[in-house]
């Protein structure tokens, strides 16, 4: 199995720039099935890197980058541009409206959220009654959906129809060594992924897929994975952290990945048992290159890797993440370190890779 390249390469870092991209793509909204405000920024980003763009029909953005010699190994490196969120439902009052929940969002977390909503990004608040009105019985438990409401205020009347999505208004900062932020899941990925286009190797043909609908199903992954049908894929996201302390005080025993920690090498999740020549590539680049990474525990849960191996004939494939604590609310918070040892993972597993990795014995 391979772990070198003959060409020597320096590891890229976070700075400045990559940081300023991220805070651009963390503040657009994409909503699942309305990704246009993320896809227009990728586009922009990716324009004059690649060799061949397409922007399928289900708003999918592949990016292919033909590489040099013969016969070279396709490989897709693929992250979700969506993110968790609402959609609009009526408008029960003037300027206050019913909304459903796009992707995987925990009730309890929304009553007195703000949010933007429509393509203006109209600023809203989550409203639900007030903790010392609700009854006896109310309290301690989510409160259903259909008891909560989008308020925009009247002056909000009929500037919204159903179908309209609305987000999180959470702005994107740095605090210490932390980046706060929504839809840091997947925007992570989708940052890392235009920082490889910009430094690719030659020696591969990569298919980079920024795909949508990730968060209701892995939608663009199985169409995106389907067209592509690469040797290989890498898929790139953010895990859940579940590395806090117990409530007991006593040593937390059931993390799946700790932040601080260095990227997440998936073993089997929810969806996926990751290939175990990645699994163990990987690993060897790491150790080689002396970058940080922990194993994410198996468990539920899961990314576009989930569709992409069962697409075609199969596809061997391993998920690597950016883990971070508070997914799927309105701020995540992850270690900028943890970032720049993800995108050096797989600037240098890119650099190593070649076939002799899927001839190894599995």
């Amino acid at each position: 199995m391979s772990t070198h390249n003959t060409h020597a390469f320096e590891l890229p870092v976070i700075g400045a720039e990559q940081i300023a991209l991220l805070e651009k793509l963390s503040n657009a909204v994409g909503i699942s099935g309305d990704e246009g405000e993320v896809r227009k920024i990728v586009l922009d980003e990716i324009k004059g890197l690649v060799d061949q763009i397409i922007v399928d029909s289900l708003g999918n953005v592949l990016a292919i980058c033909n590489g040099e010699g013969p016969d070279p190994l396709r490989v897709m490196l693929a992250a979700h541009m969506d993110e968790v969120g609402f959609m609009l439902v009526e408008e029960d009052a003037p300027g206050l409206y019913a909304f459903a929940v796009v992707g995987g969002v925990d009730l309890r977390h929304l009553p007195g959220k703000m949010v933007q909503a429509g393509k203006q990004h109209l600023p809203g608040v989550i409203g639900a009654k007030p903790i010392h009105l609700q009854e006896k019985d109310e309290n301690g438990r989510a409160i259903p959906l259909t008891s909560l409401r989008i308020d925009i205020g009247p002056g909000g009347k009929g500037k919204l129809k159903p179908g309209d999505r609305a987000a999180f208004a959470t702005a994107f900062q740095q605090v210490g060594p932390s980046i706060i932020g929504k839809a840091l899941d997947d925007r992570l990925g989708v940052a890392t992924l235009i920082e490889i286009l910009k430094r690719r190797p030659r020696q591969l043909t990569l298919q980079v897929a920024f795909t949508v609908q990730e968060e209701v199903g892995l939608r663009g992954a199985r169409v995106a994975g389907y067209a592509l049908n690469p040797d290989i894929a890498i898929i790139l996201d953010s895990t859940p952290s579940y590395d806090l302390p117990v409530w007991d005080g006593e040593e937390n025993i059931r993390y799946n990945t700790r932040i601080g920690c260095g990227p997440a090498i998936y073993t089997v999740d929810g969806a996926t048992i990751n290939d175990p020549r990645l699994i163990k590539f990987l690993a060897q680049i790491a150790e080689r290159h002396g970058i940080p990474f922990q194993f994410r525990q198996p468990g539920g849960g899961g990314t576009d890797a989930g569709a992409i191996h069962k697409t075609r004939g199969g596809v061997p494939s391993v998920s690597i993440s950016v883990p971070g604590r508070y997914q799927h609310t309105a701020a995540q918070i992850t270690r900028t370190d943890d970032w720049t040892h993800t995108l050096q993972l797989v600037y240098a597993a890119l650099h190593g890779l070649d076939r002799s990795v899927l001839a190894a014995e599995r």
